[in-house]
C-alpha cells in the first residue's frame, strides 16, 4: 500500500471526510470508493463559497485573482444543481436602489 498513492489520495481522504473505518473500505468495491470519494469532493465544492456575495468575492480578488475563477465554478456547480432538480432561482430586490 505505501507504494501507491491510493492511502494519501483514496484512503485517507475517506477515512477523516466521510468516517469510514479501514473495515468499511476493505468490504467496499473500489468502484465504490472512487464514486463516494468524487461525490465527497463535489459536495464540499458545492458549498464551498456558501455565504460569499458577489461583492465578498470582488473584494478577495484584490489580493487572490483565483478567487474569481472558483466563485465563478461555484456558481456553475449550484445553477448545475438547481437545475436537474428544477429548484428556480430566488428573486433578491436588494440592489434596485444602488
Amino acid at each position: 500500500m505505501l507504494d501507491t498513492p491510493d492511502a494519501v489520495l483514496l484512503y485517507i481522504p475517506l477515512m477523516k471526510g466521510l468516517g469510514m473505518s479501514w473495515t468499511e473500505i476493505k468490504q467496499t468495491t473500489r468502484g465504490e470508493l472512487e464514486g463516494l470519494l468524487g461525490a465527497m469532493y463535489e459536495h464540499e465544492h458545492f458549498h464551498s463559497m456558501d455565504g460569499y456575495s458577489d461583492d465578498d468575492v470582488s473584494e478577495l480578488a484584490k489580493n487572490r485573482p483565483e478567487v474569481r475563477h472558483q466563485y465563478r465554478r461555484y456558481l456553475e456547480t449550484r445553477r448545475r444543481y438547481n437545475d436537474m432538480l428544477n429548484v428556480k432561482p430566488k428573486q433578491s430586490f436588494g440592489g434596485i436602489n444602488k
